[in-house]
């Protein structure tokens, strides 16, 4: 049976049972059904599949739907209005699922997982209405709906999701199962993960509630029932949960110039909310609820075994979420956390947050029991793009990249027009001192021509314990989501099967950080061993150089000056541990080496980045010549000779360059516009 579309008349929302369906009450049932509301997509009553979400027909349209067809993101009100449609609608019970209007529309990525959404302390359902449409298109998402009235206890709640996931599990064997959960939510993931330790979860925990008897919450609840309904609103508490961040959020009409006092206004219907969703005996029920749920999972933290994604808030008026999240990644065996220090405790309504991002960055997306870093893949979005785009605008400006290409006769022009358009397509070339090239390759390469480069990374930057050894657990999230994958045989092999346009640097680690005076030098190994796997799969290869690295900075600490430091030894230690050094046990001497290291750099007055893309090399065709090891060894050499020839080229010419330095380049702009393309050397 298809998925009822959510229209004006009534339907009904799944009560509690496996599987997601429908409740079908026995004969003679006085069950009561409750209208669904029009922003909400029903279930069908089909015993063999999944239902799935319909979108709304054009007579159920609404202020949210209107929304999600303008292409903007929900907000603020859109959630307040939405709650509050379902928060009147008189309703005792029980819990039931829900599969949100946003997330019903666009296409879903083969295999799907399952996602099920478990709110906060207002039990509505509504938490990720902002990010409806992008998991969408990642997950097959459910949300939980607690009516206000109703009285499930904690014990009785976290079996009804332990139900869910069972049935979950026994549709989908090879898939894992998402528990998001806020607050209270989080602690009902936590439990059923301890008790079902041989189920595939991933758990994502958003300013989770185990920290009650730390927070704010703990001193309320002690006082709340001397306090008349509805004045317990008014407590610095709630009015920190509601307005804390309200700047920050999203509500659609908080536009630059409008004034403080129409901000100000648009809080009224949110106060409104609160007296419909937070009545006084919820509340008290509610904390009592999250008092014991704390108490529960903390005790039995030690039993849970999924992966855990904590997402903390630096700024959350109700719990201590950001010392919470440093907690329970010590007490989980497999935990990354992400800080986002200017956000409160309704992040999942502020802007500047993406969920889907922070799976996708943290490499916790997956299809399957194991990960696979190529088919689980998903293109960064135009918001992910821009973020990418953004966060080397500061190096684009100051080195301004210009990029060449070589042309199929030989001949050397400005942009792009060189590089091949089908994969798959293997660009080999030479790694900068800290890799300063990537952001602007690779976005630069995409902005240009939509080709995504995939690039091959060591992998220190998908380790969890190198996270923590970051400024920001979340500083290689932008890489992964750019498309890197560990280096690896296995990977190399399904991205050229893929037909991808993959990036790799021979000279790995040991090149990128090189020692005192070794600018533009290759340390490739001897062997061939790229050569061969492209030819296999008929790839062109693209030979590159880059220079600009010597424009920017110098080297003032490289390894030879750690070493000798006190201590430096247990450093070394602790960033390489885990096995990241053996990448080439088969290569010898310094090729070998590819551990990881700081360095210490001083800057310079900024001059300018070049890239250049040597003439593509056919392998198409030449599977049979290039499998004789020596025919192989030949063609390497011969690439290798390429970025030699074009780092040699780039090195000369850009002393012809009069705007290699920044100060002349500033002074074109400020005559031309800074739109305007600076020129450069005569190709």
């Amino acid at each position: 049976m298809a998925a009822a579309a959510a229209t004006a008349t009534p339907s009904a929302i799944a009560p509690p049972g496996p599987r997601l369906l429908p409740h079908r009450a026995s004969p003679g049932s006085r069950r009561r059904v409750t209208p669904l509301p029009r922003w909400v997509a029903s279930a069908s009553a089909s015993k063999s599949r999944a239902p799935r979400p319909r979108p709304a027909s054009p007579a159920a349209s609404s202020s949210m739907h209107a929304t999600i067809k303008s292409g903007s993101r929900p907000g603020v009100r859109e959630y307040v209005e939405a709650a509050q449609e379902m928060a009147r609608r008189p309703d005792g019970g029980p819990p039931r699922w829900f599969a949100p209007l946003g997330c019903a529309g666009g296409e879903r990525v083969p295999g799907a997982p399952t996602l099920l959404y478990l709110p906060g302390i207002d039990g509505v359902g509504l938490g990720l209405i902002r990010h409806h449409e992008r998991l969408a298109k990642m997950f097959d998402v459910w949300c939980l709906h607690i009516p206000v009235q109703d009285r499930t206890t904690f014990q009785g709640l976290v079996e009804y999701v332990e139900r869910t996931v069972k049935s979950e599990r026994s549709r989908a064997p090879d898939r894992p199962v998402y528990l998001v959960g806020e607050s209270i939510g989080a602690c009902i993931a936590l439990a059923v993960a301890a008790r079902n330790r041989d189920v595939d979860l991933v758990l994502v925990l958003v300013n989770p509630g185990t920290s009650f008897h730390r927070s704010q919450l703990q001193s309320l609840s002690a006082f709340l029932d001397l306090v008349p309904d509805p004045f317990h609103l008014s407590t610095p508490q709630f009015l920190n949960f509601l307005t804390g961040n309200f700047m920050k959020m999203s509500p659609r009409f908080d536009e630059a110039g409008q004034a403080l006092s129409e901000v100000t206004t648009g809080l009224l219907p949110s106060l409104m909310y609160l007296t419909d969703i937070l009545p006084k005996e919820s509340i008290v029920w509610k904390l009592k609820m999250l008092r014991t749920a704390a108490s529960y999972v903390n005790s039995r933290l030690h039993a849970v075994k999924a992966q855990t994604l904590v997402v903390a808030s630096g700024n959350d008026e109700l719990l201590p979420s950001r010392d919470e999240a440093e907690r329970l990644r010590a007490k989980l065996k497999n935990c990354r956390i992400r800080h986002f220090r200017d956000n409160g405790h309704k992040i999942l309504l502020e802007d500047g947050f993406d969920l889907a991002t922070s799976i996708k960055g943290s490499t916790y997306y997956r299809r399957s029991r194991q990960p696979d870093f190529v088919s689980d893949y998903l293109p960064p979005t135009p918001d992910e793009l821009e973020k990418a785009i953004d966060h080397d605008r500061l190096l684009n400006f100051a080195t301004d990249p210009v990029m060449l290409s070589t042309l199929t006769d030989g001949r050397i022009v400005r942009g792009l027009a060189g590089l091949p358009r089908e994969g798959p397509v293997l660009f080999v070339g030479y790694h900068m001192l800290m890799g300063f090239e990537l952001g602007p390759l690779v976005t630069g390469v995409l902005k240009s021509t939509g080709i995504h480069i995939r690039g091959l990374a060591h992998p220190f930057l998908f380790n969890e314990s190198s996270e923590q050894l970051m400024p920001d657990t979340s500083y290689f999230d932008l890489p992964r989501i750019m498309g890197a994958v560990p280096v690896t045989g296995v990977n190399f092999y399904k991205l050229l099967s893929e037909k991808q346009f993959v990036l790799l640097f021979p000279g790995g680690a040991r090149e990128a950080l090189h020692r005192k005076g070794e600018e533009y030098k290759l340390f490739w190994p001897e062997q061939s061993e790229f050569v061969r796997m492209a030819s296999r799969f008929g790839a062109t290869i693209v030979p590159f150089g880059v220079v600009g690295e010597d424009d920017i900075c110098d080297l003032l600490l490289d390894y030879n000056d750690l070493v000798k430091l006190p201590f430096y030894d247990t450093i070394d230690k602790k960033i390489n541990e885990g096995g990241l050094r053996k990448l080439r046990t088969d290569s010898t001497g310094e090729i070998k080496n590819q551990d990881m290291h700081p360095v210490v750099l001083t800057p310079k007055v900024p001059g300018r980045f070049y890239f250049i893309f040597g003439k593509p090399i056919e392998t198409r065709g030449r599977e049979k010549e290039l499998r004789d090891k020596e025919k192989a060894q030949h063609l390497y050499l011969h690439v290798k000779s390429e970025v030699e020839s074009c780092i040699k080229y780039l090195k000369e010419k850009r002393e012809e360059d009069p705007y290699r330095s920044i100060l002349p380049r500033l002074l074109y702009q400020a005559t031309h516009g800074s739109d305007a393309e600076i020129p450069t050397f005569e190709p």
